[in-house]
């Protein structure tokens, strides 16, 4: 069995969805070397989180703003936490709501993704900074 692990830090993103499946696999290369395995994703992050959607429309990532915009809205009386600004604690609950870590098969040295499928970073803050992902792979 092999096991390769890495540490990769995403540059600063503005708030939305964002197709980074090629940032991953350029920092990933050892992926290759798996024939069958699994490739697990993690964000080292509460304020933003991971999810695999369609990777051909971007129309899509927009209307995953708009959808999560709605359901998580800025500026509710009700929040406690708003040291960070209006966009603090919403981001914290659109991460909940989403993902932190993915696991994806890897077959023949390659992540077993659908043919329209991509992984997005949901950046949920107006600026979150880079952002740190921790990449574990493992299988024969």
């Amino acid at each position: 069995m092999k096991i390769y692990q890495q540490q990769i830090r995403l540059h600063e993103r503005r708030r939305g969805f964002h197709l980074i499946t090629a940032d991953i696999l350029q920092a990933f290369p050892q992926i290759n070397e798996i024939k069958t395995g699994v490739c697990q994703v993690f964000i080292q992050h509460t304020s933003a989180s991971l999810s695999i959607n369609e990777n051909a429309d971007p129309t899509v990532r927009h209307d995953f703003e708009m959808f999560f915009n709605k359901a998580v809205p800025e500026n509710d009386p009700d929040y406690l936490h708003d040291d960070e600004g209006s966009d603090d604690m919403p981001a914290h609950l659109k991460a909940a709501l989403l993902d932190t870590s993915l696991m994806i098969p890897i077959r023949n040295g390659r992540l077993a993704l659908g043919m329209w499928q991509g992984i997005y970073l949901c950046e949920h803050r107006n600026y979150g900074g880079a952002r740190n992902l921790m990449l574990t792979a493992w299988g024969e």
